[in-house]
């Protein structure tokens, strides 16, 4: 069957999300992390693209890239293939990496720029694995705040900082706050719209896994994985604390 026609963005922007099949990782150490980084400036300066955001976790990654001199399609087909060449060879493997080829949204408004830059940089504040988003280490955030100066050159900051101010200082001081308010916004994931439970019946799930002798280890993995809830959302519905949720359910 052909695959379906993208929507095109008028504007040349998008949120492009890359996933793992069947949820695997595909960023085992942080070596492989450095490498896709690397792949990115590459492909930059070969395919002249703008790279205006990105997050890495271990089994997906997010970018905000902007068109330029090729297509979207072309863009993201030479980054998948120079890392899953990479991938394949570092751990002596063959097949697909990738869910599908990447998902896409369009960007065509600056308020959807500044909320979907947002969301990706507060990816790894929302799984838990850090509070505040210039905690980690692999996303484009500490750049824009002035703590990543390698990383700042790769980055087209520009837009998104002319966004909210004419001054490069007070606009990086508007973006702080921007991203550590607590949205709720919900963009391209890990099939959060389809998977994720309503917390209505995870707390009756929870309810119904407690009634059970199993070890409290089995309990968790069992509701995390049926829920795809937040680790924060976990935490709220069992009482037990994120980073032992963390812990107990990888």
């Amino acid at each position: 069957m052909p695959r379906q026609q993208r929507d095109r963005s008028n504007t040349g922007y998008y949120h492009i999300m890359i996933r793992g099949n069947d949820k695997k990782d595909i960023f085992i150490d942080e070596q492989d992390k450095i490498y896709f980084i690397e792949i990115l400036k590459t492909k930059k300066e070969e395919n002249k693209y703008g790279l205006i955001a990105f997050c890495i976790m271990d089994n997906h990654a997010h970018l905000i890239l902007q068109e330029k001199e090729e297509d979207i399609a072309n863009i993201m087909k030479r980054i998948n293939i120079s890392y899953v060449f990479y991938f394949n060879k570092k751990y002596k493997r063959i097949g697909h990496l990738f869910q599908d080829r990447y998902k896409s949204e369009k960007i065509e408004e600056d308020s959807y720029l500044l909320m979907a830059t947002r969301y990706i940089h507060q990816n790894p504040v929302k799984a838990g694995i850090v509070n505040k988003a210039e905690q980690y280490k692999w996303s484009s955030y500490k750049a824009y705040i002035g703590k990543d100066e390698e990383s700042a050159k790769e980055i087209d900051k520009e837009l998104v900082l002319g966004i909210l101010a004419e001054n490069e200082t007070e606009a990086i001081k508007e973006l702080e706050k921007f991203t550590n308010m607590d949205g709720n916004d919900i963009f391209i994931d890990i099939d959060v719209k389809s998977n994720r439970m309503e917390e209505k019946q995870a707390n009756k799930l929870w309810d119904e896994l407690n009634e059970k002798e199993n070890p409290l280890e089995e309990k968790l993995k069992t509701f995390r994985a049926e829920t795809n809830l937040p680790l924060r959302k976990l935490a709220e519905i069992t009482g037990i604390n994120k980073d032992k949720i963390n812990i107990l359910t990888k």
